[in-house]
């Protein structure tokens, strides 16, 4: 069976509290539900991790026996090359997504350090970016 590593980053255990104009109502564990519909449909195994600490992200990719990562790196996409560098060390197929369109906000949120290391990236979609995002992975992997 495919394992597919689902990583939420800083912050994220706070959606549905916090700027709620920006990220919406959705919470990690309606959004962890919708992945996990996903994943049964297409028997595959998921292992949800949030960590709001770069180098427990850091470990945890590091010791994955997933095929697959799926990660949004919240804030840390725009400032962690040590996240990079573990997904480049890794190589396993990854899709980064984002709640909001990155693109359309703050300058500082225009340049992903992940996006070079990852097979796609997808923003802007609220949880379907999620839900687009596993779909994507489970396309890429079962291309190999």
């Amino acid at each position: 069976m495919t394992k597919i590593l689902v990583i939420h980053g800083p912050n994220l255990d706070l959606l549905g509290k916090r700027e709620t104009d920006i990220y919406g109502n959705e919470t990690i564990d309606t959004i962890d539900a919708a992945i996990s519909k996903v994943a049964e449909t297409e028997a595959v195994d998921v292992e949800f991790y949030q960590s709001n600490h770069e180098g427990d992200i850091v470990d945890k990719i590091n010791q994955t026996d997933a095929e697959g990562i799926l990660i949004n790196p919240a804030a840390y996409t725009h400032t962690s090359v040590a996240i990079h560098d573990a997904l480049r060390a890794k190589d396993l197929p990854a899709v980064e997504v984002h709640l909001s369109n990155i693109y359309a906000r703050e300058e500082f949120r225009h340049k992903s350090l992940i996006a070079p290391v990852v097979t796609g990236q997808i923003s802007g979609f609220g949880r379907n970016s999620y839900v687009l995002g596993i779909k994507a992975l489970l396309e890429t992997i079962n291309a190999r």
